[in-house]
């Protein structure tokens, strides 16, 4: 039955008019995704009149056409130039662009791209094996729960803090207070305005990430004429070359964190409303984490580039999972997606599966397909854009900053964005100048929205604060907060003091708590293992132990 859903699939798709439309459709996305301030969701939702007169398989493989190319193509411009194409692509920037300015953009993009497809293949797997049952889990999630996983992701400030965690956590500070600015989402109360127009708008997201990212590193790469006559290509040995087996053997070396960061991934996209801008900053601080070497994050290191970007391509996946089994986009881009199979009549819901099996299949497969077509097509253009490391500095600034003028006027139409552009440029230029992390800060202005609106909802829903310890997703993702916050301790005292060897038990068993509360068979036997992973460890600390103390 499944083998001849799959040929009747294909025989849906494999037609040179839906595969000519998903071509385009995958490289509109990767320029939307490489210019700064144009949108995923601007791509998609100008994608949408164009499906109409489609087909509903051939619609929506054209959207998915422009979705994963789009979460591709940000890599592009985050690694090159050190700007985010999307919100999907930020952590991409803390290692790609470093490793990038250290002479090796070809390696760079490399890890970048294959990662991206290997996320995107490995959604796809899942997309086809546990769909049904992996979005139940979605459904399980009430505002509590998603307040606390958004607490958890933003715990992730300790990890990106460096070296002074007390300036981190001021960073991270600044970017929680800038996102509170202007009106309450769900209130419509203003704060921090004091009467003033300008700020009683608020701080649209990409004008101030583009202005931190963007405007601050080109002034720092301007400040002088000797740098702004420079080109990336005089400051090292740079390879205009993608080096894509260096960049695959890399990432089978690293397999357990490409792994582990698409599940990341997968999980994320299954939630409603979470999206890739949240699960490509959790992969990268659970990358961080387990590595052996965390201070090498932010300096170029390969993980830091596998970890987000084989995220954010399987959150895309995970995403379709909750579209497809119950009808219920997980992000703004399935939303669009699932409008446009109403417009046909083609309703997604648990019996998806099994009443459209050709309509659900083609859209397995053209997910498939697409990660594919997008390293194909993303190869080439890459090649054009490490010509961007021989322009001398100061002719590509005033190109970026027209283009980063454009994209952010382009959003709202109106200047306030501008200005909003300008002045968090030159607050990220004057912390940079302090030795100021900014990514703490960017953390706390893409986080803190979304934290405040599930805390408004919690809170409207019961005053009573217990709730979040008695629901168990919640529970689950407090007590992680709670022990990713020391982590950073943890990895600085590992192997010198002794208490560092309770750590991973204790989290262990603190975590079984939820997973019993949560009932049926499969997490409570999860949990029982995780006991006896426990009991295993506990038994080994006192020769651990003696040892730590003979050293």
């Amino acid at each position: 039955m499944i083998l001849e859903n799959v040929i009747a699939a294909v025989q849906e798709l494999a037609t040179f008019k839906t595969m000519l439309l998903m071509t385009v459709g995958a490289m509109a996305g990767l320029l939307a995704g490489a210019i700064p301030g144009f949108t995923i969701a601007m791509a998609i939702v100008l994608t949408l009149p164009f499906t109409f007169g489609m087909e509903p398989s051939q619609g929506v493989a054209t959207m998915i056409g422009v979705y994963v190319g789009g979460l591709s193509g940000g890599l592009m411009s985050g690694i090159l130039i050190g700007i985010p194409g999307t919100p999907s692509s930020v952590a991409t920037t803390f290692d790609g662009f470093p490793m990038a300015r250290n002479g090796d953009p070809g390696f760079a993009l490399g890890l970048g791209v294959w990662s991206s497809f290997f996320g995107g293949i490995i959604a796809t797997v899942l997309l086809v094996l546990v769909a049904p049952q992996l979005a139940k889990v979605g459904l399980e999630f009430q505002p509590w729960d998603y307040f606390s996983l958004i607490f958890f992701a933003l715990t992730v400030t300790a990890s990106l803090a460096g070296e002074n965690m007390i300036k981190g956590l001021i960073s991270g500070a600044l970017g929680l207070i800038v996102a509170c600015v202007g009106e309450d989402d769900i209130n419509g109360v203003q704060r921090f305005a004091f009467g003033n127009e300008f700020l009683g708008e608020g701080f649209a997201f990409l004008p101030v990430l583009i202005g931190l990212f963007a405007f601050s590193q080109l002034m720092s790469d301007i400040r002088d004429t000797a740098s702004a006559r420079k080109s990336l290509t005089d400051m090292g040995d740079v390879s205009v070359r993608i080096e894509h087996k260096r960049a695959i053997k890399t990432i089978f070396k690293d397999w357990v964190n490409l792994v582990r960061s698409s599940l990341i991934g997968v999980f994320t996209g299954v939630l409603p409303a979470a999206g890739s801008s949240i699960s490509n900053i959790l992969a990268y601080d659970q990358a961080k984490k387990a590595s052996p070497t965390p201070e090498k994050f932010g300096t170029g290191h390969y993980g830091g580039i596998i970890a987000p970007e084989s995220a954010n391509n399987a959150t895309a996946g995970g995403a379709l999972i909750t579209m497809m089994a119950l009808g219920i986009p997980g992000d703004v881009i399935t939303a669009v997606m699932l409008g446009a199979l109403l417009i046909h009549d083609v309703i997604p819901s648990p019996a998806f599966i099994a009443e459209q099996p050709k309509i659900a299949y083609a859209i397995f497969i053209a997910f498939f397909f697409a990660n594919f077509l997008v390293l194909i097509l993303q190869t080439g253009a890459l090649r054009g854009f490490v010509l961007v490391t021989r322009v001398r500095m100061y002719v590509l600034a005033s190109i970026i900053l027209v283009y980063c003028g454009i994209g952010v006027f382009s959003l709202n139409n109106i200047t306030n964005d501008m200005w909003t552009l300008a002045i968090f440029g030159v607050v990220g230029y004057t912390m940079r100048s302090l030795k100021f992390p900014l990514a703490p800060m960017i953390l706390g202005v893409v986080l803190g929205p979304i934290a405040e609106r599930w805390l408004s909802r919690s809170l409207a829903l019961s005053t009573d604060i217990t709730e979040f310890i008695t629901h168990p997703w919640s529970l689950f993702f407090l007590i992680a907060s709670l022990f990713s916050i020391g982590f950073s301790l943890y990895q600085k005292e590992r192997g010198k003091k002794v208490w560092t060897l309770w750590y991973a038990p204790v989290l262990m068993l603190a975590l079984t708590i939820p997973m019993f509360m949560m009932g049926g068979l499969v997490r409570p036997a999860l949990a029982v293992v995780l006991i006896a992973i426990a009991g295993l460890m506990v038994t080994r600390i006192p020769k651990a132990a003696r040892a730590l103390k003979s050293a």
